[in-house]
């Protein structure tokens, strides 16, 4: 088994330590390198190109949104977690629309760390409906994007089923309560959803509820 290459990227040494040890414990993930500020993160992803790169946000010289944004812009693929000190700051909204695949805590648990690596390399987002109705909270407090009109030409491809499974991945539901509410099974909605963001040309569900709000094509006060 091949392990998991990741890049820790934070400017306290002490932090990126903690984290290095706690990741060389586990036989399927191996830390290929480091880096204290966002301008050494590109340089190291560029040259390394890690399975995962754990991200912090506020550093000297480039800060960890405008790494990601340097990073993805490069490699389109690349496979971003924000460690952040609080909960959903205004900082990790804007590192998501960057392209990041999800955050941590920098506080907790340790396994969360570790699955939370497991999950972004193979493909997932570490995004829960929970976090998925925190983030429609941020939008609610942000000026309407636009006003209510007509189906953004960027989702004309979806079908009238997979609009109704955007809007309610919009609103925060899991894919076992969008099955309750639409009438459909479980694997039905997976199918859909990746449709949803193959079509959309959006990497997780995490960008595609960012594109749904900012596109004006949902509203925080209809997700409530």
């Amino acid at each position: 088994m091949t392990p998991i290459r990741v890049l820790l990227v934070d400017d306290q040494p002490m932090i990126r330590t903690g984290f290095q040890l706690i990741l060389e414990a586990e036989p399927d993930i191996t830390v290929v390198g480091e880096a204290g500020d966002g301008a050494a993160a590109v340089v190291n992803a560029r040259a390394l190109r890690p399975d995962v790169i754990l991200m912090d946000i506020r550093m000297p010289r480039v800060d960890g949104i405008q790494a990601t944004v340097d990073i993805c812009a490069e490699n389109p693929v690349a496979k971003i977690i924000i460690l952040t000190t609080f909960d959903l700051d205004e900082y990790v909204v804007d590192a998501l629309r960057a392209g990041a695949s999800g955050f941590l805590v920098k506080d907790g648990p340790a396994q969360s760390l570790i699955d939370g690596i497991r999950a972004v390399a193979r493909g997932d987002a570490i995004i829960s409906p929970q976090v998925t109705r925190r983030l429609i909270t941020r939008f609610a407090d942000l000026p309407a994007p636009r006003p209510a009109g007509p189906v953004p030409a960027s989702l004309s491809e979806l079908t009238e089923r997979e609009l109704d499974v955007l809007a309610a991945v919009s609103r925060g539901l899991s894919n076992a309560e969008i099955a309750r509410e639409l009438s459909l099974s479980e694997a039905t909605v997976k199918t859909h959803v990746a449709h949803v963001l193959e079509k959309l040309g959006v990497r997780d569900r995490v960008q595609a509820v960012i594109m749904a709000y900012e596109s004006g094509f949902v509203s925080p006060s209809a997700s409530s």
